[in-house]
């Protein structure tokens, strides 16, 4: 299981997860597709509302991806936050839970919610990517 490293400061593993979720709020607040896309490993299940879709490649996830930049333009979404809560990891495979913040333009919080993620460590890179993404049933909209 790790952690974080004596002294209370992030491991090298929370480390990897901070960047890793950061590039994917980076691609969100930007609506940069491709940066979104190169978050995750193929293929990736999302379960959102119950259902369980499998993306086999980048170019499946891509229509999902788009569909949430259109409603964050119309929720007026404009940046994203997240929170660490739990991260542990097992050689190439880890288990995380993020809580997130969405805010409008203006500071006001649009949603905060919880997010559930299985994470696969690339044989060759050596970086983390999503592999399973499980969404809160309840999103709290503001």
């Amino acid at each position: 299981m790790a952690q974080e490293s004596p002294g209370g400061r992030p491991s090298g593993f929370r480390l990897a997860v901070e960047r890793l979720f950061q590039r994917y709020v980076e691609g969100f607040d930007d609506f940069d597709t491709e940066k979104v896309l190169d978050c995750f490993a193929y293929p990736v299940t999302i379960w959102q509302l119950g259902k369980g879709t499998v993306f086999a490649d980048s170019d499946e996830l891509a229509e999902n991806v788009e569909a949430l930049f259109e409603v964050f333009e119309h929720e007026e979404i404009a940046h994203s936050s997240f929170h660490v809560v739990e991260a542990t990891s097992w050689s190439n495979a880890a288990l995380v839970a993020l809580s997130w913040t969405q805010e409008r333009r203006d500071g006001d919080v649009a949603m905060e919610f919880e997010c559930r993620y299985a994470l696969r460590r690339n044989d060759l890179s050596g970086e983390w990517l999503i592999a399973l993404v499980i969404n809160e049933e309840e999103v709290s909209p503001r």
